[in-house]
């Protein structure tokens, strides 16, 4: 992601696009492709599990949102859990 503001300014995000090394905290561009294929999101991993992720949003309207991702090096979340008000435990 170069090149977002004026010439040769960088991407001011630094993610993990390594499924492999996922850890809790990292900032990760995930996809919600059912519904916006082409624009990327950005969220924080509260969890990593085997074949799955949890993702933080970080919107501050809902603090607590969870949503689960594919555990891939852009993580997918479906549309209906991005637009979901729901919660993952």
């Amino acid at each position: 992601m170069q090149d977002l503001g004026t010439s040769g300014e960088a991407c001011p995000f630094s993610f993990n696009f390594d499924a492999a090394t996922f850890s809790v905290g990292q900032m990760v561009s995930y996809r919600v492709p059912d519904r916006f294929p082409d624009f990327p999101f950005v969220g924080i991993l509260v969890a990593v599990h085997a074949d799955y992720v949890e993702i933080s949003p970080n919107d501050p309207l809902s603090p607590t949102k969870r949503m689960k991702g594919t555990r891939e090096s852009r993580p997918v979340v479906t549309a209906e859990e991005a637009l979901s008000e729901a919660t993952h435990a």
